[in-house]
C-alpha cells in the first residue's frame, strides 16, 4: 500500500473521531480544504460517499462506520508505538463524551468535578443520554465510555463490571400500601408510574408479568429518574427503580421502598469503551478516576 493511501487512512481516522472536517483539519494542523481534497479522494477511490450533511455536521455512511471499525484499532497501535502518549492531567486538555442515565449524573457529576478541578482542570467531561444504545454510540464514536446497563457483546468493546443493583417498589411515606407487605394482588391494582429513558411503556417488570400472565396499569411514564421523586412524593403512584436511585430521596425521608412480589434478575452497571481507545492514557487515568467516584459515592450509598 502506497504512502498517500496510508496518508488517507489517517486523515479518514481523524474526521471519524472528530465527526466534523474542520475540527479535523485543526487536529492534523492541516488547512480545511486539504481535508476537503483528501475527502474527495478518498470517495474517488473507495467509490463511497462515506460523509453526508446532517444539520450542521456530517454523518458518516455505513460504509465508512465498517471501514472505521475495521482499521481503527490498527492505526491507534501504530500511533502509540511511535509516538507513545504521555498523559499529565494537571496540564492536559481533553474533551470526554460520556453516555449515562441522569440518575447516575446526579450523583457522580459532583464529585467528579472536584475531583477535576483539582487534578486536572484541563479535563472537560459531556453526559450524553443513555438509552439502552450504549454499543452503538461506542461503534459510531459519538461517546467515549458508556457506565450504565450495558449489555452488548461486540469484540470490538471492552467493559468492566461496576456493580448489581436490585429493583425496589418505591412510594410516598403515607402511601396506602407503605404500611403492609408488598403483595402481587397489591401491586398489580396499585397506579405505576415507569421512568422510560427510551419512550417504551414496557420494561423488565412488565416482561416478567406477561410470563406470569398478569398486567400492570402504568399510569404515567416519565423520561428521567429525576422527574419520578417530584411525583412519587405528591401521587399515590408506585415505581419499581435501582436501590441505588433511590438512596438519596430514602435518607432524606422522602420516600420509602418496599420488597417487590416478583423477582427480577439484578441490574448490571459495566462501564464500556471501543478497543480504539483501549491504550489511550488520558481515557484510562478517567476510567480509574470514575471507578473509584462509583465506588465512594455509589455502592457505599448502597450499602
Amino acid at each position: 500500500m502506497s504512502k498517500a493511501d496510508l496518508n488517507l487512512f489517517v486523515i479518514f481516522d481523524a474526521i471519524m473521531q472528530e465527526q466534523s472536517i474542520t475540527a479535523a483539519a485543526k487536529r492534523l494542523f492541516m488547512t480545511q480544504p486539504s481535508v476537503s481534497n483528501a475527502v474527495a479522494r478518498m470517495r474517488y477511490s473507495w467509490n463511497d460517499e462515506l460523509f453526508v450533511k446532517q444539520g450542521r455536521g456530517i454523518k458518516a455512511t455505513p460504509f465508512a462506520n465498517q471501514l472505521w471499525q475495521q482499521i481503527s484499532e490498527p492505526l491507534n497501535t501504530i500511533s502509540h508505538a511511535v509516538n507513545p502518549v504521555q498523559f499529565i492531567p494537571a496540564i492536559a486538555r481533553r474533551k470526554f463524551r460520556i453516555s449515562l442515565t441522569d440518575g447516575m449524573t446526579s450523583v457522580l457529576w459532583l464529585p467528579l468535578r472536584k475531583i477535576l478541578e483539582q487534578q486536572a482542570p484541563g479535563i472537560d467531561i459531556h453526559a450524553v443520554p443513555f438509552r439502552g444504545d450504549g454499543e452503538q454510540l461506542l461503534l459510531s464514536n459519538e461517546v467515549d465510555l458508556v457506565l450504565d446497563g450495558y449489555q452488548g457483546s461486540n469484540k470490538l468493546i471492552h467493559s468492566q463490571w461496576m456493580s448489581d443493583f436490585k429493583f425496589v417498589g418505591v412510594m410516598r411515606p403515607d402511601h396506602a400500601l407503605a404500611k403492609q407487605p408488598l403483595s402481587l394482588e397489591k401491586f398489580l391494582a396499585a397506579e405505576h408510574l415507569f421512568v422510560s429513558l427510551s419512550g417504551d411503556a414496557q420494561g423488565a417488570v412488565d416482561t416478567h408479568l406477561t410470563e406470569l400472565g398478569k398486567q400492570r396499569r402504568i399510569a404515567m411514564t416519565v423520561n428521567s429518574f429525576s422527574g419520578a421523586f417530584p411525583l412519587l412524593t405528591e401521587t399515590n403512584l408506585i415505581c419499581t427503580l435501582p436501590d441505588a436511585a433511590t438512596a438519596d430521596a430514602v435518607a432524606a425521608g422522602l420516600v420509602i421502598t418496599k420488597t417487590l412480589p416478583i423477582k427480577l434478575g439484578d441490574i448490571k452497571i459495566y462501564m464500556a469503551w471501543h478497543t480504539r481507545q483501549h491504550r489511550d492514557p488520558a481515557l484510562n487515568w478517567l476510567k480509574n478516576i470514575i471507578d473509584q467516584v462509583y465506588t465512594k459515592t455509589i455502592i457505599d450509598r448502597v450499602n
